[in-house]
């Protein structure tokens, strides 16, 4: 049985899973929640089915690497994205109590008196897309940072190096 629903998986199941998270990745890009995150996680499923998916999610993986590298290069960096974090989160808890606004007007739309897509179903979207921008951070700091240190290190030792010779190259 459990056979039948990994082989299941493998070919129907994985395909229908990600095609249901594009959908729902790009309904998420206009209501509270990780849009991107969850369009990301549906390409990367069909990846496995089309050779256009993997196309696309090649450079996406380099990128996303390229950035969580960056991301914690430096004590500064990671404590910017931590507050971003804690934002998104102060968000979300601000979203689920869904207080009133002002009644206001942006291009002929009108908002208020209460938040759109206010409630704890907002919320709770905003709150896990800041778990999950918790959890890419620590990721990101577990992975990246010994390396940044290593990187660091390197660079002050040439420096060192180089130092030393010219010093060398005086005393002569």
């Amino acid at each position: 049985m459990l056979l039948r629903l990994r082989v299941w998986f493998n070919r129907t199941g994985s395909e229908t899973v990600g095609w249901l998270l594009v959908v729902i990745g790009i309904l998420m890009m206009i209501m509270p929640g990780p849009g991107m995150i969850t369009l990301v996680a549906g390409v990367a499923l069909l990846s496995r089915h089309y050779e256009w998916a993997q196309l696309i999610l090649d450079p996406l993986h380099r990128k996303a690497a390229e950035g969580m590298r960056l991301g914690v290069a430096t004590i500064p960096r990671i404590l910017v994205s931590a507050l971003g974090v804690a934002a998104v989160a102060a968000v979300g808890v601000v979203w689920w109590m869904s207080p009133q606004i002002p009644v206001f007007t942006i291009w002929g739309v009108t908002f208020g008196p209460a938040l759109p897509a206010g409630g704890w179903l907002g919320g709770v979207g905003i709150l896990f897309s800041a778990s999950l921008g918790a959890a890419a951070l620590i990721y990101s700091i577990v992975k990246y940072r010994p390396e940044a240190k290593a990187a660091r290190k390197a660079k002050s030792d040439q420096g060192k190096s180089d130092q030393g010779k010219a010093e060398l190259v005086e005393s002569s």
